[in-house]
C-alpha cells in the first residue's frame, strides 16, 4: 500500500512545486501586511525590513559554512573510497535505499551539511551496482531523510546552537530564554527517545516504499543524473612554479598544527560539550577536518569551489528572515504592540501547559511550508514561542526542541533544502518529493503525539542569565 501512494504521490508531484525563494518572500509581504493592517507605518514597516536585513550575516555565514565544511569532508578522497566501498554492502534494491536512509539520519545528528553530500554520493556509488535495479529516486529521497526527519535533534541544529550561544543571538531574545546549554535540549533523554524512534519509523516507510521490479526506475532514465554522477576531476599537477605550495602538504601541515592546537585548548578549556555547542568551533572543527584530508590545498580549495554554490540558497534567504524577525519584533501597532507580543497572547489563549507541545509544533510545522528554513526560522518565532512558554510555564529546552522536530517535517516536500542533495545526484525536487510525502503523512501525527507526550515528563525551570 505505501508503494502505491509513494508511486502516485511521486506522478503528481512531477506538475507542481515552485523555487523556493519564493516562499520567503511570501512571507515578507504577509509579515508586512499583517504590520500595515494593525495600524503600523509604511516608513517604520519599511524600515525594519531594511534594518534587519543585514542583522544575521554572522549567523547566515555560520549557517553557509556547515555547508562547505559538510560537503569538503564527505568528497574528501578517503571519504570518497569509504563511501565506495560501504556501497558493496547491500544486496538488493530495497536494502540500498534503506541503507541510505540509515547513513544518511545517522550522519545528519553530526552535520546535515555533510549528511546531503555524504548521502548523494553513497547513492551515486550504489547506482553503480546495475544489479541492484535500486529506484534512484527513492533512494535520492531517503538520502534528504537526514534533513527531512531527524537533523534539527542532533549537533547541528540552529535554535539549539544558537540558543547555547547568546552572542548569536538577536536582540531581545536572551532576556526571554536565557542561556539553554545542549543539556537542557538535544541531550535531554527525551530528546534521545524521540530521535531513536523517528529513525526506526523513517527507516522502515523508506523500505516499504522503495519500488521494486518494473516500478523501479534506475539511473539510466535520468539522463541529467548520469552527467552529474561523473567521476571529479583530480587535482592534477601544478602547470607553473608558482603554483608548487598549492599542491604541496607544507602549508596544510602548518595550518592545521595552529587549527588543531586551538581545537585542543578550546575542548581541553571549556570540556568538549561546551566546546562543540559553540557553532564557531563546530565549523572550525569540520573545516579543519576537511583540510587534513583533502591534503593539499588545491584539492581543499577545489572541494570548496564545489560547495559554494550550495549555499546560494542561504546566503539570499536568510536576510529575508532578518527582515521578518525585525517587523515582527521592533514595529508596533496603532495601540503600540507588535506582531510578537500579540502572536505570544494568541498562544496564552490558545494554549494551555497541557497542550503547548502540540500548538506549537503545529503552527511552527505549517509555518515552515512558506518559510523554508534550515532553523533561521527559529529567529523569527522564538521571541514571542518563548515568551508564551515563560508564561505557561513550560520547560523552555523542550520548546525548543518541540521547534526542532517540528522543523523538519515541512521540509519533507519543501524543495528549499534539497536543492544541494538535487545538485549531487542530478535530480529535480519532483523527483522525489512524492516519495518525502509519505513519509509526511506518517510523521505528522507520530511527531505531534511523541512531542505532547513526553514534554508532560518535563518540569518547567526559568531562564538562565549568561
Amino acid at each position: 500500500m505505501l508503494e502505491r501512494l509513494a508511486l502516485r504521490s511521486a506522478a503528481f508531484a512531477e506538475r507542481w512545486f515552485p523555487d523556493a525563494w519564493v516562499f520567503a518572500v511570501v512571507g515578507v509581504l504577509v509579515v508586512a501586511g499583517f504590520a500595515l493592517g494593525f495600524g503600523a507605518s509604511p516608513g517604520d514597516t519599511a524600515q525594519a525590513f531594511g534594518g534587519g536585513f543585514w542583522s544575521l550575516i554572522p549567523f547566515t555565514m555560520q549557517m553557509a559554512f556547515v555547508v562547505i565544511g559538510g560537503y569538503v569532508v564527505a568528497t574528501a578522497p578517503a571519504i570518497a573510497r569509504l563511501i565506495d566501498r560501504i556501497a558493496r554492502w547491500p544486496r538488493t534494491g530495497r536494502g540500498a535505499v534503506g541503507f541510505v536512509a540509515l547513513a544518511s539520519m545517522l550522519t545528519s545528528l553530526l552535520s546535515w551539511g555533510f549528511s546531503l553530500v555524504f548521502a548523494g554520493l553513497l547513492v551515486r556509488a550504489l547506482a553503480k551496482r546495475t544489479e541492484l535495479r535500486m529506484d534512484y529516486r527513492a533512494a535520492g529521497a531517503a538520502a534528504y531523510l537526514g534533513l527531512g526527519a531527524v537533523w534539527a535533534m542532533g549537533l547541528s541544529s540552529s535554535a539549539a546552537q544558537l540558543q547555547a550561544n547568546p552572542a548569536s543571538m538577536p536582540p531581545g531574545l536572551l532576556p526571554i530564554t536565557g542561556v539553554l546549554p545542549f543539556s537542557e535540549t538535544i541531550f535531554l533523554w527525551q530528546s534521545i527517545l524521540l530521535t531513536a524512534i523517528l529513525i526506526a519509523v523513517s527507516l522502515a516507510v523508506a523500505w516499504w516504499t522503495a519500488p521494486r521490479g518494473g516500478d523501479a526506475r534506475t539511473i539510466e532514465a535520468f539522463p541529467e543524473a548520469l552527467d552529474a554522477t561523473a567521476p571529479l576531476p583530480a587535482a592534477g599537477r601544478p602547470s607553473r612554479p608558482g603554483e608548487w605550495l598549492e599542491y604541496s602538504p607544507l602549508l596544510t601541515i602548518a595550518l592545521l598544527l595552529l587549527g588543531f592546537g586551538w581545537l585542543w585548548l578550546e575542548f581541553s578549556g571549556k570540556g568538549p560539550m561546551a566546546a562543540i555547542a559553540n557553532l564557531n568551533t563546530y565549523n572550525f572543527l569540520f573545516l579543519s577536518l576537511g583540510l587534513l584530508l583533502h591534503w593539499r590545498p588545491r584539492s581543499f580549495l577545489d572541494a570548496v569551489s564545489r560547495a559554494v554554490p550550495s549555499t546560494a540558497g542561504v546566503l539570499i534567504q536568510f536576510p529575508l528572515y532578518g527582515g521578518i524577525a525585525l517587523m515582527l519584533t521592533g514595529v508596533p501597532g496603532a495601540d503600540g504592540e507588535t506582531l510578537a507580543h500579540r502572536l505570544s497572547t494568541l498562544f496564552v489563549q490558545v494554549a494551555t501547559h497541557d497542550t503547548f507541545a502540540a500548538v506549537m509544533g503545529s503552527y511552527s510545522a505549517v509555518l515552515g511550508f512558506f518559510v523554508p528554513s534550515g532553523g533561521g526560522k527559529w529567529i523569527v518565532e522564538a521571541p514571542y514561542v518563548m515568551q508564551a512558554a515563560n508564561e505557561l510555564q513550560f520547560h523552555l529546552g523542550w520548546a525548543v526542541q518541540v521547534y526542532n522536530a517540528a522543523e523538519a517535517l515541512p521540509n519533507l516536500v519543501n524543495p528549499f533544502w534539497m536543492l544541494p542533495l538535487l545538485g549531487v545526484l542530478g535530480l529535480r525536487a519532483r523527483d522525489i518529493v512524492g516519495f518525502t510525502f509519505v513519509q509526511l503523512v506518517v510523521h505528522v501525527p507520530l511527531v505531534l503525539g511523541l512531542l505532547w507526550l513526553l514534554g508532560t515528563t518535563l518540569q518547567y525551570v526559568p531562564p538562565v542569565m549568561p
